[in-house]
């Protein structure tokens, strides 16, 4: 028996992560001399974390030596109840945090897990389908292929005003789909699924028997109009039944704690009951002083007016930097700019390298977040993402650099 055998064979399904191929691309590219290098191709957010954090940790520090509760304290379930009844106007007692609502530790890990839950395993008959927008987070396409089903990617592309078009998935495949991801703002185009999207959306969950994850990371992160969520929605349809489908909220982004590794999902209460027995085997509970401080952040929404009119003025800025030079998208919702470089005559990658090596600004090649589409092409070829998490003095700078590429003579390679 060789080692390879030892080593689960979906593993050969997964491709390399984006970070490992922006790594591995410029690794033999110094950044531009005598610049100070500018990371944005990775959604950190450099906002200083609320000062409530430290205290709450500081106050709880004696719980460290607790193992924490899996299915999270009370307090913190209370607290993301009461944030998604304010921040999405729902009705008391739709929700319950006894029962539909389970703290997590990041919420890339119980997305990866709803495919575990989600995906049936050794039923004959077609493969299991896991729908996934296309630019796509990776933990979708890897939760997908680690569960035995076949990852479909839908193009999000400025056809569909940058969200998967509904009315193209054909019954055949809507049939043999056991989980639809939809992230909303989204990344990172930004996009926002508007209430009639995400009706039809759960409906189409409801009529075709599968489990609806929508990640709602960036919700706070928005530039005029809150976004809807799933669980606004619902709350008109069927008496607000929960039925089929799951949310996925973090305060990574609202609340720049990415560091604290929290978040929680809400839903349907037999996924919620699913997603807690799973974890029982494979994830550790978030700690006890993490755990108080979330439940502070998600009960203080000073902070995120603050972060999002702070983010606001970022894209007013790189609007005013790009927005003559380059054909600039304003989106909605998020921090990141999905910005199509075309016509610089060059591509994602090509332009990556040479704004690393000109301008000492990284960013991620659009095609290292999307899949070919059934033609063979792959759309995110000509995007760059951009993170707009750096303070306007770096980020003025920087987008001025990048202009001075990307307006320049360039060519295609």
């Amino acid at each position: 028996m060789t080692n390879e055998a030892l080593i689960n064979d979906r593993l050969t399904r997964l491709t390399p992560y984006s970070f490992v191929r922006l790594a591995e691309l410029l690794e033999r590219t110094a950044p531009a001399p005598g610049l100070e290098p500018v990371v944005m191709s990775v959604g950190e957010p450099q906002h200083a974390a609320p000062a409530l954090v430290d205290r709450v940790l500081r106050a709880t520090a004696p719980l460290w030596n607790r193992y924490p509760p899996l299915a999270g304290t009370p307090d913190l379930r209370a607290a993301a109840t009461r944030w998604l009844e304010r921040r999405y106007h729902l009705p008391a007692g739709m929700v319950d945090p006894e029962t539909d609502v389970l703290p997590v530790s990041g919420t890339r890990e119980a997305l990866f897990q709803a495919a575990l839950l989600a995906v049936p395993a050794g039923r004959h008959g077609p493969v299991p389908a896991v729908c996934m927008p296309n630019p796509f987070y990776a933990a979708y396409e890897g939760a997908a292929a680690m569960a035995g089903a076949e990852p479909v990617y839908l193009d999000a592309t400025a056809d569909s005003a940058f969200l998967p078009d509904l009315e193209a998935l054909s019954p055949e495949l809507l049939n043999r789909t056991a989980l639809f991801y939809l992230c909303s703002p989204a990344n990172p185009q930004g996009a926002v699924a508007d209430r009639f999207y995400l009706e039809r959306l759960i409906g189409l969950a409801r009529r075709h028997g599968f489990v609806l994850a929508l990640d709602e990371c960036y919700a706070e992160i928005y530039d005029r109009t809150p976004p809807p969520g799933g669980l606004e929605v619902a709350s008109g349809i069927d008496g607000g039944a929960l039925d089929n489908l799951l949310v996925f909220h973090s305060l990574s982004k609202r609340s720049s704690a990415a560091g604290l590794r929290s978040g929680f999902v809400a839903g349907e209460r037999r996924l919620i009951a699913g997603l807690r027995r799973l974890r029982g085997y494979s994830a550790a509970g978030m700690p006890l002083p993490v755990q108080a401080a979330s439940a502070a952040l998600w009960d203080d929404d000073a902070h995120v007016a603050d972060n999002r009119a702070r983010y606001r003025a970022k894209f007013d800025l790189a609007q005013s930097v790009l927005g003559a030079a380059l054909p600039l998208r304003r989106p909605a919702g998020g921090f990141f700019l999905w910005l199509d470089i075309d016509g610089a005559g060059l591509d994602g990658e090509a332009a990556a390298l040479r704004l690393w090596r000109d301008a000492a600004v990284r960013v991620l090649p659009g095609a290292y977040l999307t899949r070919p589409s059934a033609d063979g092409i792959n759309r995110g070829d000509r995007f760059i993402r951009v993170a707009l998490v750096h303070e306007p003095a770096n980020l003025g700078p920087a987008l001025e650099r990048m202009v001075g590429i990307l307006t320049g003579p360039g060519d295609r390679r």
